[in-house]
């Protein structure tokens, strides 16, 4: 679709170098500043589908930056402003090269590993007996190391962060107690409003004064699973599906379409019914996660507003 953000060649004033993640493009700028701009990018397994879901970043920055305001009293975060649906301005950090992930129940890829018959998972052991989407007795991190676009993030466990000195132990500990405190609140507001958070990813950084504090998105549909509350235990108990919102059914599906990233196969043709079910289903979750009526930005041209938006914000914050 003509109106969705895909491409982000954009050109701020006082940028000095920009990355381009798998979803989101990251703009450092002058005054120690950084811009993240929420594309309708879409990545499952590793992988950028070649169709943008209408609404999708505005959605991630938006519910990012609801949680980040909900949360910032338990763990300090880098954002400052939102001046567009699609963009975040926040403090320059240097982002930790791991994900920390946390799961409180055996859904995805951890009950991926359990059903092949692994009972570790990044160094954390799984309990016996357990079937898929049962609830993990305590809550587990499995951190995953960042992969640059095109590769696999790859699981790692806790030694081997340590071992290889990706993070000092001193660091690690501060992002394992600032993991536990987000999941713990997140379930807190998932269950408010009829749902459950089922698993997260987290993304830490350091400031330039060496704090740090929690960056990129948080408790959003792209590094979150939710299962509805209502009726779980019941279909957990008939041995049926969960109903979720994730991006579990995109994976699902290009399975189901012989696709899982790996080497030799071919993406399939995305049809537009199913980048409208995804859409909807992004706009579902808004508005479940958040408690409130979505309103999406149905702007021609949402490069142009967001170069535009951009460019007045900083216009005036350079003013002030």
């Amino acid at each position: 679709m003509s109106n969705t953000i895909i491409k982000t060649d954009f050109n701020f004033p006082g940028q000095k170098s920009v990355y381009h993640g798998k979803v989101r493009s990251v703009y450092t700028l002058a005054n120690n500043q950084l811009l993240m701009v929420a594309t309708d990018r879409l990545s499952a397994f590793d992988v950028v589908m070649p169709k943008g879901i209408p609404f999708k970043g505005q959605i991630l920055n938006q519910i990012a930056t609801k949680m980040m305001q909900d949360t910032q009293d338990l763990v300090p975060n880098w954002l400052t402003a939102t001046p567009d649906p699609n963009v975040a301005i926040g403090e320059t950090c240097d982002p930790f090269k791991v994900e920390m992930v946390i799961r409180g129940y055996l859904s995805g890829h951890a009950a991926r590993e359990y059903k092949a018959g692994k009972r570790m998972l990044c160094g954390v052991p799984m309990p016996e007996g357990m079937k898929e989407n049962d609830k993990f007795p305590e809550p587990i991190i499995t951190p995953a190391t960042k992969a640059e676009m095109g590769n696999h993030d790859e699981d790692i466990s806790r030694e081997g962060i340590l071992e290889r000195s990706i993070v000092s132990e001193a660091d690690y500990l501060v992002l394992e107690d600032y993991t536990r405190k987000l999941f713990q609140r997140g379930t807190e507001i998932a269950a408010s409003r009829g749902l459950i958070l089922v698993d997260t990813k987290y993304e830490f950084g350091k400031t330039k004064d060496g704090k740090s504090v929690l960056i990129d998105e948080i408790h959003t549909r792209d590094s979150s699973r939710y299962f509805y509350a209502d009726g779980y235990q019941e279909r957990q108990d008939r041995g049926e599906a969960q109903k979720q919102l994730s991006k579990e059914f995109v994976r699902q599906w290009l399975i189901s379409n012989d696709f899982q990233g790996l080497e030799g196969q071919t993406m399939p043709e995305i049809p537009e019914s199913f980048v409208k079910m995804v859409s909807e289903r992004y706009i579902e979750l808004f508005e479940k996660v958040t408690g409130t009526k979505f309103v999406g930005d149905s702007s021609e041209n949402p490069n142009a507003r967001v170069q535009n938006n951009v460019d007045e914000f900083l216009k005036n914050y350079q003013a002030e």
